[in-house]
């Protein structure tokens, strides 16, 4: 879920890793380490000196001069279990709170002529982000199905906030990606030597979700009870790990997205649109005595863009709909790069502190031809802090940066706090 403007964040959430093999004297010792327990969190505070008004692109003279604004918040806080059923079979759940909230749901009313109705409560939502189960044949074979993570781009890959140097999650592939990104699918995913796979079949995403600031960043919620699932997709991950320290990803993602949710439009101006979309993702990590470095290149093409785009700004006659009504770019990408050197390397000290440096740049809308351009969509962030580890389940972040837009636009400096915690209760 996009993090847009948000000050203090709460995260208070659970990962959790089960083993892929399972010997036969585990299925009968009685051992304790059958059920999982983990979690991870972080608490944020952040100063944003700039204008949080809506109108702060089309009208950016009248905001040079903002005093900015101060936000508390709970963005996720996620408890994740795991069973160890033996035999090779394990299962998997992830619990997540975001903003602290319950989630509100949108339905389309039969006996009201077919109009669109949502009740909120209060902000943020319950999420149920995984659940599976899993058969495991050996290091090399694992069959999971269920509701999954789908690993396309570094941070859906690696996500707790222990595996980041930012108080918030990356920005540029957290806006133009789903993320946490987690679908109903199937899974085959191992370990071979120093490569390790996962190839996944689930559904698409929709095209009547994508808008201009986040690319298909929503294609993969729903504001109904349930997901819509009428096209087909497949995600795949390779990881290598043949140096020491070194680990190189390629991920991708392919699926048509039009029609994919409850409302379908079969006029035949639209007979022929698809919405494909296909994502490739590349990134890195090494990690030395001294140094962490971490990097990523996304790219990201939707075919039928203008049509969708056209589709989805007409969705304004349908009263209560929860769908953006904007344009989206016929493309998408990201690239970053962040280094952290550790100045207690050189110490007997068993705790780490980190002061790093990160650039990001993206953009979320490359029209199509005959598209007009959205300028302030093509960011660049560039920040530094640090990260203090007393323990390695214990991050203290500190992070100040600025987003630098284009000309016309005013630039967008902040200052950010977080406490962090990524570990186990039980394993």
């Amino acid at each position: 879920m996009k993090i847009k403007n948000s000050v203090l964040c709460i995260y208070a959430a659970a990962i959790l890793l089960l083993p892929t093999t399972v010997s036969a004297q585990n299925d009968t010792s009685g051992t304790p380490n059958r059920l999982t327990i983990g979690g991870y969190g972080e608490a944020v505070f952040s100063r944003h000196f700039y204008s949080d008004n809506v109108f702060r692109y089309s009208h950016a003279e009248r905001y040079a001069d903002a005093k900015g604004y101060s936000r508390v918040d709970l963005p996720h806080a996620v408890i994740m279990l795991g069973y160890d059923f033996g035999h090779g079979w394990t299962m998997g759940t992830e619990i997540e709170f975001e903003h602290g909230g319950v989630e509100a749901a949108v339905e389309k009313e039969t006996e009201e002529t077919g109009e669109f109705e949502q009740e909120i409560e209060r902000g943020g939502e319950v999420a149920l982000e995984q659940f599976w189960l899993q058969k495991s044949f050996g290091s090399h074979l694992n069959i999971r199905a269920g509701h999954i993570v789908v690993p396309v781009g570094m941070t859906n890959n690696g996500h707790l906030p222990t595996q980041f140097f930012t108080v918030y999650r990356p920005e540029g592939e957290n806006t133009i990606l789903p993320c946490t990104w987690h679908e109903t699918g199937v899974s085959l995913r191992g370990r071979a030597g120093k490569w390790r796979y996962e190839l996944q079949l689930l559904p698409g995403l929709n095209a009547f979700m994508f808008n201009d600031q986040g690319w298909v960043h929503n294609g993969s919620a729903s504001p109904y009870e349930f997901r819509p699932a009428n096209t087909p997709a497949t995600a795949v991950r390779i990881d290598w790990t043949g140096l020491k320290g070194l680990r190189l990803g390629l991920s991708g993602y392919a699926g048509t997205s039009f029609n994919n949710d409850i409302v379908t439009d079969e006029r035949s101006r639209y007979a022929d649109v698809k919405g494909t979309v296909v994502i490739g993702a590349f990134d890195f990590q090494y990690r030395s005595r001294h140094f962490l470095v971490r990097g990523n290149a996304d790219y990201g093409y939707l075919g039928d863009a203008s049509a969708i785009s056209t589709h989805n700004k007409n969705q304004t006659t349908m009263t209560g709909n929860p769908y953006p009504h904007t344009t989206v770019g016929q493309s998408a990408w990201d690239a970053a790069l962040e280094c952290g050197l550790d100045l207690l390397s050189w110490s007997k000290s068993s705790q780490k502190c980190y002061l790093f440096g990160r650039y990001d740049h993206y953009d979320s809308f490359v029209p199509a031809k005959g598209q007009t351009d959205v300028e302030w969509c093509n960011r660049q962030v560039v920040c530094c802090g640090v990260n203090y580890f007393p323990l390695p389940e214990v991050a203290i972040k500190a992070e100040a940066g600025v987003r630098l837009l284009a000309d016309q636009y005013n630039n967008e400096p902040y200052f950010a706090l977080g406490i962090t915690w990524a570990g186990y209760f039980k394993r």
